[in-house]
């Protein structure tokens, strides 16, 4: 995957490479006889229509067989102001943090001014490398979340767009920001390339755009960031062509980048609404999953302003109220007389941003996605339906208006009311708060001393040793029994980053690189609760994390089986009547059993394990802490009960 060209003077670069390249490949021809043998043989009888092999020059510069040209004299430059730098500069600009990519030749000029330009090099963005497409795309998937920003991914033509689509597709349903760059060389190898690379994720992707020129790819990676964060969320890609990575940009001026506007409610709707929390006697704040953090920290600031009792979905996703604030919980009353969702159905008025079905114009082929094409499940939407009005707005926009407006209606009485209110609120909340803990507590006991290790003692082991760290949950928990949800605190808008988004598989850990990347510029240590079956889609991000020293606890529920499939087939055995006797077959990781510490290993990762005696597994977590804490990441190998 590689080449490079580029005009300078009245020879260009691009001829000059050529012609390297065909001495190169004649040469090869006269001392690798098997070789050319095998290049003309591939060329010879392709039938019309199909794609052509790589010429034997191709190949010898896909190896990596064909030398640059001698460097220029002291003092000058083959180009002198590539127009990648300026890309660079642009998502400097946009401060994207980082950009990972698998190295693929139609991006090699946007890698090389990555890694070589501004000062420092290598900073804003830094090059993160993957061993995978789809690791990629799915640590810009869990640094989105972790943030509400989009990272970087960089995808090697057709090829590297098909690997990452799946990551691509998860993104899209989670409603992440994700900028996506793909590299295309029409003058290389031509099945690496198309007419409309971008045309294979359309109907997945929220934005995409294929520059002609220099200038156009400016601003189009600029809109993509845009596009990317304005809900409804999600990935946007640009299809940059080689050339103009590589052209000589001269006096061209980065554009000034303009953030952009979203739109929430208008006056009178605020008016309304701040009226309507101010004159309830018991009102209500329902919160789902904002954008940013700066939406969490509104949601807290209007519900302590109007002494609301508020319930969250901090436990299924980030960027939501936090768990136990003390008006987070069912108050000293769940006679509600008043009730406002903000991304979040309630009985009154819920305000709810644009869904992905405002998107189905992109899906041309008419896939019609199940979940957000009407009509395609077979079941109901689920999620609780609103009994009151819906403000199709998105909410984190509007809460500034309601909060100013509510502060204008705001009186000495009122203040007095609802402080009153608050303190019901705290103390109701905070005893709910223990009963819940006591029957959390009486439950998960079971097993507790048994092997294979109980899941419930992973979670509950770890809380006391992180509960004074700024941490982050970025696996998803439901396979592992989701224990968090009831013995953690999720306080942080980034506490728990919830499931795939589409409920493919390969996700945890790359999403935890991604987090851990996000975390480790901000003092900040990432949980990975990784399911076993999940990690062997995509081992090789282990390497990554071991590679930029990421703050990542990887604990494995090394169950040995995709659990949920085994229970799947194992029933369908029994009600067909044939016994579960041999349900295990392709639902089982056995004969042999993998060695996830030796894995880690291999990738540079410290691991310990496999634990099998839960006496153990304290000494086990802390020693693991402590190398995350120093810069290090960990994998602790767990036998695991099945949930």
């Amino acid at each position: 995957m590689a080449r490079s060209k580029k005009a300078h003077g009245s020879v260009t670069r691009r001829g000059f490479l050529k012609g390297a390249a065909t001495a190169a490949a004649g040469a090869a021809a006269l001392t690798n006889a098997p070789i050319a043998e095998a290049v003309a043989a591939q060329q010879s009888g392709v039938p019309s229509g199909s794609a052509p092999a790589p010429s034997a020059a191709q190949i010898e510069r896909d190896a990596g067989n064909v030398r640059p040209p001698a460097a220029p004299r002291s003092g000058q430059r083959a180009v002198l102001r590539p127009g990648s730098d300026l890309m660079v500069q642009v998502l400097r600009d946009l401060g994207v943090e980082y950009v990972a990519g698998n190295p693929g030749s139609s991006f090699e000029g946007l890698q090389e001014s990555i890694i070589n330009y501004g000062n420092p090099p290598n900073r804003m963005p830094e090059f993160i490398t993957a061993l995978h497409e789809e690791s990629a795309v799915t640590m810009a998937h869990g640094y989105g979340k972790a943030t509400g920003k989009p990272m970087c991914a960089l995808l090697h033509g057709t090829i590297g767009v098909q690997h990452g689509s799946m990551s691509i597709y998860q993104a899209y349903y989670d409603r992440t920001p994700a900028l996506l760059i793909a590299g295309r060389d029409l003058g290389f190898i031509a099945a690496h390339s198309a007419n409309d690379m971008a045309g294979m994720v359309r109907s997945f992707t929220k934005w995409d755009a294929q520059p002609r020129t220099l200038a156009e790819s400016l601003t189009a990676i600029q809109r993509a960031y845009n596009e990317a964060i304005t809900p409804p969320c999600g990935p946007t890609l640009v299809v940059v062509d080689i050339e103009l990575q590589k052209e000589e940009a001269r006096d061209l001026k980065v554009p000034a980048y303009a953030a952009p506007g979203i739109t929430g409610i208008d006056a009178s709707q605020a008016r309304e609404i701040a009226r309507g929390l101010l004159d309830a006697q018991n009102p209500r704040i329902a919160v789902g999953r904002l954008r940013t953090v700066e939406g969490v920290r509104q949601a807290v600031q209007l519900a302590e302003l109007v002494g609301a009792s508020t319930s969250t979905s901090a436990t299924q996703g980030p960027m939501s109220f936090p768990q136990r604030h003390p008006l987070c919980g069912p108050g000293a009353s769940t006679t509600y007389d008043y009730a406002l969702g903000l991304e979040a159905p309630a009985a009154t008025v819920s305000l709810t941003g644009p869904a992905l079905s405002t998107l189905l114009s992109r899906d041309t082929g008419n896939i019609g996605f199940g979940g957000i094409a009407p009509g395609v499940s077979r079941a109901g939407g689920g999620g609780g339906a609103a009994s009151g009005r819906t403000i199709a707005i998105d909410a984190e926009a509007s809460l500034p208006a309601i909060i100013e407006e509510t502060r204008r209606q705001m009186t000495p009485d009122r203040q007095r009311v609802i402080a009153d209110r608050a303190n019901r609120h705290a103390a109701a909340n905070a005893k709910a708060r223990m009963e819940e803990l006591r029957r959390a507590l009486d439950q998960k006991r079971a097993g507790w001393d048994a092997s294979p290790v109980s899941t419930a003692r992973i979670y509950a082991e770890l809380w006391p040793l992180i509960v004074n760290e700024d941490w982050i949950l970025a696996s998803p928990s439901g396979f592992s029994g989701g224990h968090n949800a009831q013995l953690w605190d999720h306080n942080k808008p980034y506490s728990y980053l919830g499931g795939q988004g589409a409920g493919g598989m390969g996700y945890g850990a790359p999403a935890s690189v991604g987090a851990a990347l996000a975390a480790k510029s901000r003092g900040r240590i990432v949980i990975n609760i990784q399911t076993d079956g999940d990690l062997n889609y995509a081992p090789g991000v282990l390497w990554t994390a071991a590679h930029h020293q990421l703050p990542m606890l990887t604990v494995m529920h090394n169950n040995r089986a995709w659990h949920q499939e085994l229970m799947f087939v194992e029933y369908m055995c029994g009600v067909r009547g044939r016994g579960g006797d041999r349900g295990h077959i392709g639902t089982t990781l056995r004969e042999p059993y993998i060695d996830y510490r030796s894995m880690a290993a291999a990738y540079g990762m410290e691991a310990e394990g496999p634990i099998t005696d839960p006496a153990k597994l304290n000494a086990a977590l802390k020693r693991g802490l402590a190398s995350v804490k120093r810069g290090q990441p960990y994998l602790i190998d767990v036998i695991t009960e099945p949930r």
